[in-house]
């Protein structure tokens, strides 16, 4: 009976994006494929901001809302220091240092006494989330800061079938949370630690992620007010579509949602967060712990 619904579903969901995507490919190829392209970078900056959130979850079960400003304080750090150096390199070890020490005195002073209340947790870290945001506005105002990518990295890779030419930055996004996702479950499923030992580290790596992403995202998206609260939404709808706790699990929801946002985008721009929150709404109705949660 298990295998039934498998192949139900699989035929259900896999028929229509088949099709959609023949359609697509003969309509506009060029477009589908861009979109494609798109989506897939912007999954892996979803993924790597969300892989620390999950990182945390699945190792010390800490819930920490505050991730987003974590996000958002890693991109600006990073942007300033690229300003001063010059340095991509050095502004994305700047914007992870920062991220993991806020995260690192984050669980030294708050969450080591509060484990396992999920409540608590939750609205403190509300708290510091709408906290940091607030500093960061009056420290650097809301307007608007873009970082330019690393030379080597800049223009387009050119002669590319169908498209073209296509951002050599935004495609480096691709083997860079590749990279982030296979180190992180090794270290989730490979390595034998005392959990305990290990929890301040885990903490301030899984904040130093948000704020790696943070640098990565100041070039693709821009560091404003707000981003924060962008990014911690989308960091709630990977993991809890792909299941809390799980990296591959992490991986493919943030597949999910990047797809959904950039096709929407493209070919219904009006209906295109419905899309997003119509998968989440699906997956929680048929997987209430995600597509790979496993039970707690």
């Amino acid at each position: 009976m298990t295998r039934f619904w498998r192949w139900f579903w699989a035929l259900l969901i896999g028929v229509p994006i088949m099709a959609l995507s023949a359609w697509g490919l003969q309509d506009n190829a060029r477009l589908f494929v861009i979109t494609l392209l798109n989506g897939l970078t912007l999954a892996s900056l979803y993924f790597i901001v969300a892989s620390g959130f999950t990182l945390v979850f699945g190792l010390m079960r800490n819930v920490n809302l505050a991730h987003g400003s974590l996000y958002l304080l890693g991109g600006y750090l990073g942007f300033f220091a690229a300003q001063l150096t010059g340095s991509w390199l050095v502004a994305l070890a700047v914007g992870f240092a920062a991220a993991a020490v806020v995260g690192l005195v984050m669980q030294v002073s708050i969450f080591r006494f509060m484990l396992g209340q999920d409540l608590r947790q939750t609205m403190v870290t509300i708290g510091l989330s709408i906290v940091i945001a607030d500093c960061l506005m009056w420290a650097i105002g809301a307007q608007v800061h873009q970082m330019s990518p690393p030379a080597w990295l800049d223009g387009p890779i050119r002669n590319l079938p169908v498209i073209r030419a296509y951002s050599t930055y935004r495609l480096s996004l691709l083997p860079i949370g590749i990279v982030i996702g296979v180190a992180l479950w090794l270290f989730l499923n490979r390595t034998r630690v005392n959990v305990n030992l290990v929890f301040a580290t885990t903490f301030a790596i899984g904040a130093g992620l948000a704020g790696f992403g943070g640098v990565i995202g100041a070039v693709e998206l821009s560091m404003v007010p707000g981003e924060d609260t962008r990014l911690l939404l989308a960091s709630l709808v990977v993991v809890i579509v792909g299941g809390m706790g799980s990296v591959i699990g992490a991986a493919i929801g943030a597949a999910i949602f990047g797809l959904a946002e950039t096709y929407g985008l493209a070919y219904a721009p009006t209906y295109s967060v419905v899309f997003t929150f119509v998968i989440l709404v699906l997956v929680l109705a048929f997987r209430p712990r995600g597509i790979l949660g496993r039970p707690a």
